[in-house]
């Protein structure tokens, strides 16, 4: 698998069957057991997907906060009618996939296995995917005004008591003390 990433990345974003083969050889493997990997996992692209594989999440969290109208955001931005098509100069590939792990920041996208953009809106894709058009780098994570995950209002939970709390290294006497609230428990029993 870590071949099929390496492979991937050092063609342009996706993996030719002639790597699938040269890798098959290098781990002494049939030539299918490698296309069979390559097939299964939606983070190998055996096509051609453009210089930047868009691939925004669309299930249920990122659907209610406006996945749908980011994924259009983007596809009229890249100029494709459908998902999977890559624009005409090559830069983009627009793919709806499901959950990446970011609820919480939702909606979100994860742009060639490697970056992640959260807290979509139309207007952000459109200015992400015009910066990368004009060579620059846009800010990667939240792109709203977000301390990582936290909530609108800030931090909520383990605001006291928790810098208070007495750090011990004493592995040894917590695992007696386990121990022996063990054996009070057996002995209830």
């Amino acid at each position: 698998m870590p071949l099929l990433y390496l492979a991937q990345k050092q063609n342009n974003n996706h993996i030719t069957l002639q790597a699938m083969q040269k890798i098959a050889k290098i781990v002494e493997v049939p030539d299918m057991a490698v296309y069979e990997v390559a097939s299964f996992y939606t983070m190998y692209n055996r096509f051609p997907v453009g210089k930047y594989h868009l691939q925004i999440c669309g299930t249920t969290p990122c659907m209610i906060r406006g996945a749908k109208e980011v994924i259009k955001a983007a596809m009229e931005n890249a100029d494709v009618s459908h998902l999977g098509d890559v624009s005409k100069d090559g830069m983009f590939c627009v793919s709806e996939v499901e959950c990446l792990g970011a609820c919480v920041n939702a909606p979100m996208m994860q742009v060639n296995n490697e970056w992640f953009y959260e807290d979509l809106t139309p207007e952000s894709i459109n200015n992400i995917m015009n910066e990368w058009r004009e060579g620059k780098e846009p800010k990667k994570g939240p792109q709203i005004d977000r301390n990582q995950s936290e909530g609108p209002l800030g931090r909520t939970s383990l605001k006291s008591g928790f810098e208070s709390a007495p750090i011990s290294r004493d592995f040894e006497g917590a695992k007696r003390e386990w121990e022996e609230a063990k054996a009070k428990v057996e002995v209830k029993k």
